[in-house]
């Protein structure tokens, strides 16, 4: 079955050919959403360019929730469904899957080159996992391999309250909870993780040191580069607040067979998990501190991941 596939993001969307459960490198596109007015439109330009009529599968991953087979993008105006897919590309096999299902449907799927360890421990093989999306948004969702297949339950887990170990990390929900313009009177994981999160980790910081600055997450990357210290002290936080919630995840999934991280924000901060305490904090959880050693960690640095996935979803018999 020849498929067209779009992995959509609050910013771009990715859009390719498979041949069953194989991406065809060389079709790979990138588009910016801010220039179209719908994926539809996307989706046809991009047939139209290729000069392909039609295909026999759609599947798209889309970065908000997806209910009744109906996609709401998070960061993005846009609404999709089954008979816009059907309209765009003349497929009679269409899916919709949220964007970290689609991530769970790749694992297994990507080559050990782009697995990064940044946790040590030992998988277990077809055990349950784990794939955590850190980039314009923040979200989760449990991989589980059964006998009638795979299975991603769909989740906007994101958007539950931020894990409070400490003083600080109360005083930084609270924080979070009143400052910048988008504010909510709420401070959620996306609130502390995504690509916005480490500003609001910054602006937390400098706070505390006395001169509130705000910086955005490319020039505070850029700063901790060079190793300025309110810089390093940002990312330390946000790996403290990182490794809680990874913890709390695992306790809820139990993913022996590892946790998945993907994301922008996930492959910036990698050199710096290990010497950062990513694994203390994941860990910290009293008397099952022991326990969470069972669960290894690697950073996925795949661009092309959830392209994967929607293929091997569609060649596996999913729909809707």
């Amino acid at each position: 079955m020849t498929a067209i596939l779009a992995d959509i993001g609050g910013t771009n969307t990715r859009v390719a050919l498979a041949d069953g459960k194989v991406v065809r490198p060389s079709s790979i596109a990138k588009f910016s959403n801010a220039e179209f007015d719908s994926l539809e439109t996307i989706l046809k330009r991009y047939l139209a360019e290729a000069g392909i009529a039609s295909v026999e599968g759609a599947c798209i991953a889309a970065a908000g929730p997806v209910r009744n087979g109906v996609a709401e993008m998070t960061n993005l105006s846009w609404v999709i469904d089954h008979a816009q897919l059907t309209r765009a590309t003349g497929a009679t096999k269409v899916a919709i899957l949220n964007d970290l299902q689609a991530q769970g449907q790749a694992l297994s799927h990507i080559a050990p080159s782009y697995l990064r360890e940044v946790v040590a421990g030992s998988a277990v093989p077809n055990a349950a996992m784990l794939v955590v999306g850190l980039g314009t948004g923040v979200n989760a969702a449990p991989v589980h391999n059964t006998p009638w297949g795979r299975v991603v339950p769909p989740s906007e887990c994101g958007h539950v309250s931020m894990p409070i170990r400490t003083a600080r990390d109360l005083a930084l929900a609270q924080f979070i909870e009143t400052y910048g313009p988008d504010a909510h009177g709420f401070a959620g994981v996306e609130d502390a993780l995504a690509g916005r999160g480490l500003e609001h980790v910054y602006a937390f910081v400098t706070q505390e040191a006395g001169h509130l600055r705000a910086h955005t997450s490319a020039q505070i990357m850029a700063d901790l580069t060079k190793g300025e210290a309110l810089a390093r002290e940002a990312a330390k936080l946000y790996i403290h607040i990182l490794g809680s919630t990874l913890g709390n995840l695992a306790l809820t999934h139990l993913p022996y067979g590892g946790i998945f991280l993907i994301g922008g924000m996930a492959r910036a901060l990698t050199p710096y998990m290990a010497e950062m305490g990513l694994a203390a904090a994941l860990k910290d959880k009293g008397r099952f501190a022991s326990f969470l050693s069972s669960f290894p960690v690697w950073v996925v640095e795949d661009d092309y991941a959830a392209l994967t996935g929607c293929a091997a979803y569609l060649a596996n018999g999913g729909q809707g």
